[in-house]
């Protein structure tokens, strides 16, 4: 299917239903990367979703993007520029919009799928926007719960769903981040699914098929 000029690139495979709205899976990539990484998925999803795959919007030198900088400086160490953060959330949400409007898709039917950085913008639309999400796919990240706006012990989470997973060797977010997640989903009330693989920071072959499963048993 051809792309509509939307505010964000982005890589579309259209569902296979006839009828009615479709829903969707928006995909957004690690930093570095692009649209056409987490894409190599859509083949083995679900064929009734319709899939979307996500260019961030800062490009990096010589190439790739990134939703927002990660600096190092050598007094503060690494750190996130939580401010760019926000807008890429927020960007995200009006593309969705735009997306669901543009391809005729059910938004009442939205998930997400992210990766690395992409993962940690995904846990911050869901969670600031639960209203908008049905089921997120967070694969390698943390939550940062700088990003997240408003109150989240005020929201309603009832019908959201979160599977997660890490690399157990992964040097790039250590698991220890990501072994956070839990009591503040449990915390909030959330349906979700944790687990670990023996890999570093990448997505092993079970780890695609558990989310794999997990996923066709929404639709």
């Amino acid at each position: 299917m051809t792309t509509a000029q939307l505010s964000m690139v982005h890589l579309i495979k259209p569902s296979t239903l006839q009828k009615g709205k479709p829903p969707v899976l928006f995909m957004f990539h690690g930093y570095g990367s692009n649209e056409e990484d987490l894409f190599s998925f859509a083949p083995e999803l679900p064929e009734e979703l319709c899939i979307i795959s996500v260019r961030a919007p800062y490009k990096l030198e010589p190439y790739g993007h990134a939703w927002y900088a990660i600096n190092f400086d050598a007094e503060k160490g690494k750190w996130s520029d939580d401010t760019q953060a926000i807008g890429s959330r927020d960007s995200i949400v009006t593309f969705i919009d735009e997306a669901c409007t543009a391809y005729g898709l059910d938004s009442d039917r939205i998930s997400l799928l992210g990766f690395s950085q992409g993962t940690i913008l995904s846990y911050a639309v869901a969670l600031t926007y639960p209203e908008k999400i049905r089921n997120v796919i967070a694969l390698s990240g943390y939550i940062n719960e700088n990003i997240i706006g408003g109150n989240p012990l005020k929201k309603d989470f009832t019908k959201l769903k979160i599977y997660a997973s890490h690399g157990q060797l992964d040097q790039v977010i250590p698991p220890q981040w990501a072994q956070k997640i839990p009591s503040i989903l449990t915390g909030l009330g959330i349906a979700h699914i944790y687990e670990e693989f023996p890999v570093g920071h990448g997505v092993a072959p079970q780890n695609f098929y558990s989310f794999k499963n997990w996923l066709q048993d929404k639709f």
